[in-house]
């Protein structure tokens, strides 16, 4: 979308996003919130996660193989952690406290070890596409880009995947549900949860079973099931 000048460039993600996604650029949400970005860097604000990284989640998930899709707010605002994937941290990151959670749930449900870093980009190559709401953030603040316009760009990309069928969509939390409210959840398996957030994880998160839900309904369906504790 934009390199570190500030110029205008091809955004790095998979041409088979690209190919649905490419009016969206040329709109004026998107102009707007270009502007924006721009502006910000030219206010030497440091923006996460790094500019090559912001379409990460379209980049490692191609549309077609997309059987699942986890939907998070905005990126992690500190240094280093963020990596263009929903709730997943840069390898040599400590685990945030959502993913510790995350990761006792996976635990507890699959009856395995959990990862041994928080970095979940080969759940992304496996199709699971962990999208944020908004896709950067400006360092030590939280939602700080929110109402930009990434919401729209974002709403754009849970519409595609809703004209298709079969996929698993996890909703964790009253901002995911809602923004996942347009899913028709008779064409899709929709789970939904409290956050997982240690100041909800208590309330449904822990015992939600949604990690080995979808893995029964992926078999189901005849696709093949999430690793979700570690790599091949």
């Amino acid at each position: 979308m934009m390199n570190e000048k500030g110029l205008i460039k091809v955004p790095n993600m998979h041409l088979s996003w690209l190919k649905v996604l490419e009016s969206e650029f040329k709109k004026s949400y998107m102009s707007e919130l270009r502007d924006f970005l721009k502006q910000e860097k030219f206010k030497k604000k440091i923006i996460f996660p790094p500019t090559e990284k912001t379409f990460a989640c379209l980049k490692l998930t191609a549309l077609d193989s997309v059987k699942l899709v986890i939907l998070g707010q905005d990126p992690y605002h500190g240094l280093g952690q963020a990596n263009g994937l929903a709730f997943s941290v840069r390898d040599g990151q400590p685990i945030p406290p959502s993913l510790q959670n995350i990761f006792k749930e996976i635990s507890q449900d699959m009856k395995e070890s959990p990862p041994k870093n928080g970095d979940l980009s080969f759940w992304a190559e496996q199709g699971v596409l962990l999208l944020n709401s908004v896709l950067t953030v400006e360092k030590g603040c939280p939602t700080s880009h929110s109402g930009k316009g990434w919401e729209e760009f974002t709403d754009k990309i849970i519409q595609i995947l809703n004209l298709k069928e079969n996929i698993v969509f996890m909703l964790w939390g009253s901002y995911a549900q809602k923004k996942g409210s347009i899913i028709d959840a008779k064409k899709h398996k929709v789970l939904k949860a409290p956050h997982p957030s240690p100041l909800s994880a208590h309330r449904g998160f822990f015992g939600c079973k949604h990690f080995s839900q979808a893995n029964d309904y992926l078999c189901k369906i005849g696709k093949s099931p999430i690793r979700w504790t570690k790599k091949l």
